[in-house]
């Protein structure tokens, strides 16, 4: 009997080590893709604004022009670029909010892998539309299949969040955090090479976004192959009609910061934990993604970085979150997740600070090394801590939101963001930004607290 328990424990460990590892090739793959177009954004910006075949950014340059002069803004250098991109930026997120507590609860009903290979369909539809854009209006409309499409990410976690242990689930989440490392390493690196070899005979986007294409229709198929279920049929939700019930809360702010679709942590000691987790997780990553989405207009117009040189920007970085998520991160994450939470947020308000003030390349490599390591350990420290909440057939709709959540803040964050760079400046809105990280900051202390006070009622 002994020999046969050793024997189901090892074929459990052997699924769920394929598990995390189909998983994180798996977002490997598809960020390698999501990232290419990060290096371009000024500069497919400034390619519509010269060669644009419609109308969409003429008009939207008269707009922001007339409205410029009637706050008496300054009028800079390209400055109005930054401000598209925000947009841009916020409207690719926005449908995100849309859709990831959608994609969440239908995956509780049919299972996480069929939604994950729905959703990498939809990106690869977006590359390829991407590559034949030859108008701003039909850039826009790809970037709008690919914020409706890109729903993988979050049923990912939802699949780690499935696991059995806690300690699977840390290193499942730490995993994700390493997968968005190697993306951010080589994918902006690529984008940028790729971008260069096209611009002789195509536009130089056509390159950056058949790769993305191409390696997405690859990832469908390694998933399709290798992934297996994780959630069997018996915890799956038990029909589509809960989920048209709760639509309502999935894209209520209000109720997604009250996690009202979650019914088994209502009126419970973890209901107002969860909720905390998710006011941090919003707040933190609306100052973060702001800030994040308007780098590489900071370091195009402040040292007139080229799409290579923003390549290598972003490969630093990757590199350093590989190195912090992969060596440190993943090893001390269990049951330290909000302490290490609390140290990645300190280190993002020094990060911030720096980049905002500096004067000289530099200065501006220091400032990111702070603000690399916070994005290798924020994000999925906290994602571990709300995956302990919910029941087995809720951890997808537990993720969903806490996804949506975050899209709701990337989808708020970079407008606001560019807002401030285009009215006030770079220098103003990085520290400013940097300084108010310690509002999240100051919450997740509470987290401990509030848990404590809550037993002590429910008691």
């Amino acid at each position: 009997m002994n020999v046969d328990n050793k024997q189901a424990n090892k074929e459990e460990q052997n699924k769920i080590r394929n598990i995390v590892q189909t998983i994180c090739i798996s977002l490997i793959i598809d960020l390698l893709g999501f990232t290419v177009i990060l290096p371009l954004f000024p500069s497919v910006l400034e390619f519509y604004k010269n060669n644009d075949q419609g109308s969409l950014y003429t008009s939207m340059e008269w707009a922001v022009s007339s409205f410029r002069k009637f706050v008496g803004v300054p009028e800079t250098e390209d400055v109005n670029s930054v401000l598209f991109g925000g947009m841009i930026g916020s409207l690719f997120s926005f449908l995100q909010f849309l859709n990831s507590p959608i994609f969440g609860a239908a995956s509780d009903r049919f299972g996480r892998k069929p939604m994950i290979l729905i959703s990498l369909v939809g990106s690869s539809l977006s590359y390829l539309l991407w590559a034949m854009s030859k108008s701003f209006s039909f850039f826009i409309f790809a970037r709008i299949i690919a914020g409706i499409s890109e729903a993988n990410v979050s049923i990912s976690t939802a699949a780690v969040a499935d696991l059995p242990s806690a300690k699977a689930r840390s290193k499942g989440m730490a995993g994700i955090g390493i997968a968005f490392s190697i993306g951010f390493v080589c994918g902006p690196m690529i984008g940028a090479w790729f971008a260069k070899q096209f611009s002789h005979q195509y536009n130089f986007y056509c390159g950056p976004a058949i790769f993305g294409f191409l390696i997405t229709v690859f990832d469908i198929m390694y998933v399709a192959k290798s992934l297996p279920e994780t959630l069997p049929p018996k915890n799956r939700a038990t029909s589509m009609a809960v989920s048209v019930k709760d639509f309502g809360h999935l894209l209520n702010p209000i109720s997604l910061f009250r996690f009202s679709a979650v019914g088994s942590v209502q009126n419970t000691a973890k209901a107002h934990s969860l909720r905390l987790l998710g006011v941090v997780y919003f707040l933190y990553l609306f100052l973060f993604s702001g800030l994040e989405f308007t780098l590489t207009f900071l370091a195009h117009r402040r040292f007139s970085f080229t799409r290579m040189d923003q390549g290598k920007m972003f490969a630093l970085l990757g590199l350093i979150m590989a190195l912090v998520q992969g060596g440190y991160i993943r090893r001390k994450m269990e049951n330290s997740e909000k302490q290490l939470a609390l140290k990645g947020m300190f280190l993002l308000i020094i990060g911030l600070t720096v980049v905002g003030l500096s004067s000289s390349v530099w200065m501006l490599y220091v400032g990111l090394i702070f603000f690399s390591c916070a994005a290798a350990s924020v994000v999925p420290c906290i994602s571990s801590l709300a995956a302990t909440h919910g029941d087995e057939s809720e951890k997808g709709r537990v993720m969903g939101i806490l996804r949506s959540l975050g899209a709701l803040a990337r989808a708020t964050g970079p407008i606001c963001a560019s807002v401030s760079y285009w009215l006030v400046g770079a220098t103003f809105t990085y520290v400013v930004g940097g300084l108010l990280v310690i509002v999240p900051w100051l919450l997740l202390q509470r987290l401990d607290s509030i848990c404590v006070g809550d037993k002590k009622k429910s008691s």
